[in-house]
């Protein structure tokens, strides 16, 4: 009756293949799978199509719920016609395939579509589906007709000014036919559409009469072609394969609904380490946000009467994996394959195993729910492979975060082989002609649903929308003919199970029994390819053809060079390449189909199968190239090469040691380790030996000197040890904290890696790829490297590193790709400008760092290195940073209760009636106004005050967290945010990582702890096939905001030495120290229930502070957490918040120009018009005299006390090297209140700010300069006092 066991065997080949790829890689080989279902064609046993699951009493596992009912008139559909259409995926016919997911697009701002019925049939309403975006496109005004004979027809329906919203996407409306009858023809007659020249519609279904037996129908599972779209997926197939189980239905009443169906017949025992496995697609349908499809499992029915359902089992996260457990843990992400694991040993050992079911149950849903998704490759397997933890590396997977596109981000990542930090990435591609998301897990496969590899590449891709550059790549093919150039034409297909993705290593065994293997070093690497026949051929490419490619037929050796580059190409220059093969080849050439340097070469592996080349890069020279080959990989094995980049990385990753982790937990921990060390990249290499080393590079940030060659640069060659890659408005938040942290000695090299950019170039850029790429609001290098200077990093000239900074801080570039937008007016303003796009992000970015800059500043003035003469000055300069870091109420409006853009004239860009705080971008980066609410970490105290308190802004969070976020896009951070499900919060973006942790200053820290451990439990979920992150990985960042926070700390104030307190992941874990001492941090008995702190001791005394110095990575220590499963009281009183800039319960009350305040009067000693000098911008200067020169300053009263000063110079060098300013009640008797000598204006239009010494109150101000040798231009002057007033709290 029951097949006794259903097994999935390898062919011995492929078998023998894997489980040597699998040894060689640290994974016990795969045992046989003891049970497999993908719903292929002939595939045994067959499954189960509607077949309703029983209970012993007979009765069917179902309540509220019906299936989706055959539809009688449109399955007698015979002929879809259609005014026009879209092929091959948006034709007629989708209107009619009943998906959702699908859709009907033409051209046209009008027209029809027709359905020909192979009989008369009756219907009595018909639906229309909006389509998947672009409310535009939806249907204002039609007609529905009937007709007997196609040619007369009766006019049934009629419609005007209908709508569905912007999101409203597949959304399904119902419309009633007047005096229905049997019609053999049915035409939808669209009028006019929203607006546009085109019209879309996702379905157009005819109902007929509902039959009594509708409500009876089970829940439809049925085998079908898999969905049809969706995210990151190859349409139209299965997970594996090409077909996939579909289950959908309805409910029919308010109210929780169930349903259960069998799919399978069985007998499987359960051993002790047996685990069910399958992949999921729960689709959004009509953009439903209680996910509905998402409440959905795989059940399991046991011989002894007894359910999986029933064992409260869980998944490889630790949240419940029944159906409804799935949906209320939010788990599944919706329109995505999601991989969902149980162990069923640990639950039901010694069982068996008697069905297999899938199973429905929402308790929230309405009457008017419906549900659909797909269920693919089932496994049971009695044991499973478990990874060999003797080298760390074998728990990370490079591949995480590759299952991404453009339209929804799991990480957005390459699967990269390298060294840390190192010169190139080693990558396998897909699409070997792309130049960004050059891998994609399933998106790219075959009619098969096959990935094909298309060649190991080189690539130096910091992140997919900056584009690669210098790529070239090397792909084995089997046999003696002539290889084919084109990489399609030459693509073999490969199953995922048959990689090994690592830092050291990659290998796949493609389908025609070819291995394909590559190790890196930092500059140079080792190809291995192994051929099964007698011949084989490697096949050297390019994405575009840019460049040269030479094989030497007598010699094997290679050579060329690279200038591809796409995207932000700025900075780039030459790369050359050197290698040679381990033997010469028996031909070599062009490969036919090809670039003129798409280059072969043929060998003879009749003895040895294997063929290796080593092969190097440089961006100075050919010669070079061949320098860093014979260095770095000279004639040492694939092995060797191998096993040194493996002592690296477990290096690196042995940084840190947790106990009572899963495995799962493992390669999330490990796999961001490696993620974190990845970037920034060297951009350096030694033109002298290895005894004598002589670093230098190919500058990114100057101009070129010359032409290259084909031997060598036109780059100019600067001596130093560079760093590239990096895009600091993401790392700033996590990045740079995790290696000043964890790595302070190479932070410190990385670190002045990148103000060689400031002393080369003049800047360090804001998003190095390599050079200077105008992208991103924030010059964050400042906050960064302050933030590592704080935290104890011995950066190697501080000095230097907070002048860079200082640059951005007080000078405008009329460069747009470096420094800060709008600096010429926002420095006087105090906020940019509404003018400036994305004006709230590049303010509050600004005084993010300034408060970095302003605390670098005080320390460096206490550092016992820096020079007497700077100290002082130093000092001035923190005062007057950190007062220009409270300038964030600027941008707040208590009339809306956000921070909004202001424009330049004080005014408010939105009124109140008009602003909506869930609107993107304007003036926010990448989010919208609720998730700037809390755009100022560094001082929670004054966040709460503009909020009206600490219990002010806990109201205004909890609101946050509850508002759901509807947006469709247009761009993928949206989407993915919505789809996180916290509310308005964005875990899947850099930008909103820090607001949980703001509750910590509201006096709710356990509201943190709790939103945070869910992060970390279902955000990062799917690494084992391709996801693991919940949006762009971004250089490490998001791999750093998982670590510190699976540590139980997060660095909310960068730019201090200050970590927040949160609950840690794991029971131990034992961070090991660069100075040999160890920082330990427990919480005993800790697993996905405890999140809340109870209590904890730090070095053995009691801590209730939230916040806690990051002195311990450097001087060791314990944290000894009790956590619970509800919260507490730590942490909540007012002292044991965060520290603030703002104390009390007053707004902040930054400094401001009292020549702002509209009365003042400024006079030049010669009478000329002096309104320049006070007009709030750099852009325009004044002569203020010759040799000499004065500005008196009338004020209406003496009430503001001015306690700073600032001058900024002219474009041209006509400074004033010493002055002093005076003071006076009446314009007669007159006290020197400060005076300078000696100060230089490092750069043009610089501002310098100045404390002034003897501050008091004064009506009138008087300035005299000196330059000896000709005249003074200077553009601004402010005299700066506490403000007056500030708007109102929010209340």
């Amino acid at each position: 009756m029951y097949p006794t066991q259903a097994t999935l065997m390898f062919p011995s080949s492929r078998q023998r293949l894997l489980t040597t790829a699998l040894l060689f890689a640290g994974i016990a080989p795969l045992a046989a799978v003891d049970f497999q279902a993908s719903f292929e064609d002939g595939e045994t046993p067959k499954a189960l199509e509607n077949q309703a699951e029983h209970a012993s009493g007979g009765q069917a596992i179902q309540k509220n719920v019906q299936g989706r009912v055959p539809n009688a008139l449109m399955k007698s559909i015979a002929k879809v016609t259609a005014s026009a259409e879209n092929p091959p995926n948006e034709t007629a016919e989708r209107a009619a395939d009943d998906d959702g997911g699908s859709k009907w697009l033409a051209f046209r701002p009008n027209g029809w579509i027709q359905y020909e019925l192979s009989e008369p049939g009756e219907a009595v309403a018909y639906t229309l589906t909006s389509g998947n975006d672009h409310a535009e496109r939806d249907p204002r005004d039609w007609k529905v007709l009937g007709s007997d004979d196609g040619k007369d027809w009766k006019e049934l329906d009629a419609r005007s000014g209908e709508s569905w919203g912007p999101r409203q996407r597949g959304q399904t409306k119902r419309f009633t036919l007047r005096s229905p009858k049997r019609y053999r023809f049915y035409q939808l007659k669209i009028d006019s559409i929203q607006e546009g020249d085109r019209f879309q519609l996702a379905s157009w279904d005819l109902i007929p009469k509902e039959s009594s037996m509708a409500k009876a129908s089970p829940m439809t599972t049925e085998i079908g072609s898999g969905p049809s779209s969706g995210y990151n997926i190859k349409p139209m197939v299965g997970w594996d394969g090409v077909k996939a189980m579909r289950y959908a239905g309805r409910h029919t009443g308010e109210g929780r609904g169930y349903a259960m169906n069998r799919l399978f017949d069985v007998k499987i025992p359960v051993g002790k380490n047996a685990r069910l496995s399958y992949q999921i697609f729960p689709e959004l349908t009509g953009n439903d946000l209680q996910y509905p499809s998402t409440f959905t499992a795989l059940n399991l029915r046991f011989t002894d009467g007894t359910q999986l359902s029933s064992l409260d089992p869980v998944d490889a996260y630790e949240i419940s994996a029944t159906a409804h457990g799935q949906g209320a843990g939010k788990v599944l992400y919706p329109n995505q394959w999601n991989n969902v694991r149980i162990d069923l040993g640990s639950l039901a050992e010694g069982k068996t195993i008697e069905a297999i079911q899938i199973s429905y149950d929402n308790g929230g849903a309405s009457e008017t729910t419906e549900f659909q998704g797909w269920i693919d490759d089932i496994k049971i397997e009695q044991e499973p492979a478990r990874i060999d933890g003797s080298s760390l590396t074998h728990y990370v997977d490079t591949r995480r975060g590759t299952n991404s596109s453009g339209a929804f981000s799991r990480g957005s990542n390459e699967a990269i082989t390298c060294v840390p930090n190192g010169f190139n990435f080693l990558v396998p591609v897909t699409n070997a002609g792309a130049s960004s998301r050059e891998y994609a897990w399933q998106s790219d496969n075959d009619a098969q649903n096959r990935t094909r590899l298309e060649g190991l590449a080189v690539s130096h891709q910091p992140s997919p929308w900056m584009g690669d550059r210098n790529q070239f790549s090397m792909m084995p093919v089997a046999g003696g003919e002539t290889p084919p150039g084109g990489h399609h034409a030459r693509a073999v297909p490969f199953d995922h199970d048959d990689e090994v993705a690592q830092p050291d290593y990659y290998g796949v065994d493609l389908s025609n029994q070819v291995k394909a293997e590559m190790t890196p070093t930092n500059r140079g690497m080792i190809f291995r390819f192994t051929f099964p026949g007698d011949a084989g051929s490697v096949v050297m490419d390019t994405p575009t053809g840019d460049g040269e490619m030479t094989i030497d037929p007598a010699t094997g050796r290679v050579t060329g060079w690279v200038d591809h580059g796409a995207g932000f190409r700025v900075g780039q220059s030459r790369m050359f390449l050197a290698g040679k093969f381990d033997r010469v080849p028996k031909s070599t050439g062009l490969a036919p189909g090809g670039r003129a340097l798409t280059k072969y070469a043929t060998f003879d592996t009749t003895g040895d199968k294997v063929v290796t080349v080593r092969v190097a890069t440089s961006l100075i020279s050919l010669e070079q190239a061949e320098k860093n080959l014979a260095m770095e990989v000279g004639e040492k094995s694939f092995d060797e090469v191998r096993e040194e980049a493996r002592k690296e990385w477990n290096e690196r990753l042995g940084v840190v040691e947790v106990e009572g982790a899963s495995e799962t937990e493992l390669v999330s921990l490990y796999s961001c380790l490696y993620r974190l060390n990845v970037y920034p990249n060297v951009h350096f290499e030694n033109v002298g030996t290895e005894e004598k080393p002589d670093f230098r590079y190919a500058s990114p940030v100057s101009r070129p000197v010359e032409r290259s060659t084909a031997e060598k640069t036109g780059a100019e060659i600067v001596s130093g040890r560079m760093y590239v890659n990096n895009g600091f408005w993401d790392t700033y938040r996590t990045a740079w904290p995790a290696y000043a942290l964890l790595y302070p000695e190479i932070a410190a090299d990385l670190i002045d890696g990148f103000v060689d950019q400031y002393r080369a170039g003049g800047w360090i850029a804001r998003w190095s790829s390599p050079g200077y790429a105008n992208i991103m609001t924030g010059t964050s290098s400042d906050v960064a490297f302050a933030d590592a200077y704080l935290r104890g990093v011995p950066l190697k000239d501080p000095l230097a590193t907070y002048d860079a900074a200082m640059k951005n801080a007080t000078v405008p570039s009329d460069n747009q790709s470096v420094g800060r937008k709008g600096l010429t007016t926002s420095l006087f303003l105090g906020y940019s400008s509404a003018r400036e796009h994305e004006s709230v992000s590049w303010a509050t970015e600004g005084y993010i760092n300034d408060f970095g800059i302003g605390n670098m500043a005080a320390a460096l003035a206490e550092d016992p290195a820096t020079p007497e003469e700077r100290r002082s000055i130093l000092r001035e300069e923190s005062a007057y940073l950190l007062e220009r870091a409270l300038n964030y109420v600027n941008l707040f409006d208590p009339a809306i209760g956000f921070f909004q853009a202001r424009n330049a004239d004080g005014t408010f860009a939105v009124s109140p009636e008009n602003y909506d705080p869930t609107k993107w971008f304007g003036p926010y980066t990448e989010t919208n106004g609720w998730n700037f609410s809390y755009h100022a970490p560094h001082d929670p105290n004054g966040l709460a005050n503009l909020y009206g308190g600490r219990a002010g802004l806990e109201k205004k969070m909890d609101v946050f967290f509850s508002t759901p976020e509807t947006s469709l896009g247009p761009i993928h951070e949206e989407v993915e945010a919505r789809d996180a499900r916290f509310g308005q919060w964005g875990v899947s973006n850099q930008v909103s990582h820090h607001v949980p942790f703001i509750y910590n200053g509201a006096g709710a820290p356990a509201k943190s702890q709790k939103i945070v451990r869910e992060a970390l439990q279902r955000s990062f979920t799917g690494s084992e096939i391709g996801q693991g992150y919940a949006g762009d990985e971004d250089n490490g960042e998001m791999s750093a905001w998982y670590l510190f926070n699976a540590l139980g700390l997060y660095p909310l104030q960068v730019g201090s030495d200050q970590l927040v307190i949160g609950s840690p992941l794991y029971e131990k874990a034992t961070v090991h120290l660069s100075n040999g001492k160890e920082l330990v941090i427990s919480a005993p008995g800790n697993d996905s229930s405890t999140v809340y702190i109870q209590s904890l001791k730090v070095d053995g005394k009691p801590y209730a502070s939230t916040s806690i110095d990051s002195s311990m990575f450097q001087e060791g220590g314990k944290l000894e957490f009790v956590l619970g499963a509800k919260p507490s009281r730590w942490g909540a009183a007012p002292e044991e918040a965060p520290p603030s800039l703002t104390e009390g319960g007053e707004v902040a009350r930054p400094l401001s120009d009292i020549l702002n305040l509209g009365e003042a009067r400024v006079q030049i000693g010669d009478g000329q018009d002096a309104a320049a000098l006070f007009d709030n911008s750099s852009a325009t200067e004044v002569t203020v005299g010759e040799g000499t020169g004065e500005v008196t300053i009338e004020l209406p009263s003496d009430e503001h006390v001015a306690t700073f000063y600032t001058l900024t110079a002219g474009r041209e060098e006509a400074d004033p090297v010493s002055w002093k300013l005076e003071g006076s009640q009446n314009g007669n008797l007159w006290s020197e209140i400060d005076s300078r000598s000696g100060r230089v204006f490092a750069h043009r239009r610089q501002t310098l700010p100045m404390q002034i010494q003897k501050p008091g109150a004064f009506r009138q101000y008087r300035l005299s300069m000196t330059r000896p040798d000709g005249k003074i231009v200077l553009s601004e002057i402010e005299l700066l006092a506490k403000s007056a007033a500030r708007p109102p709290a929010a209340r």
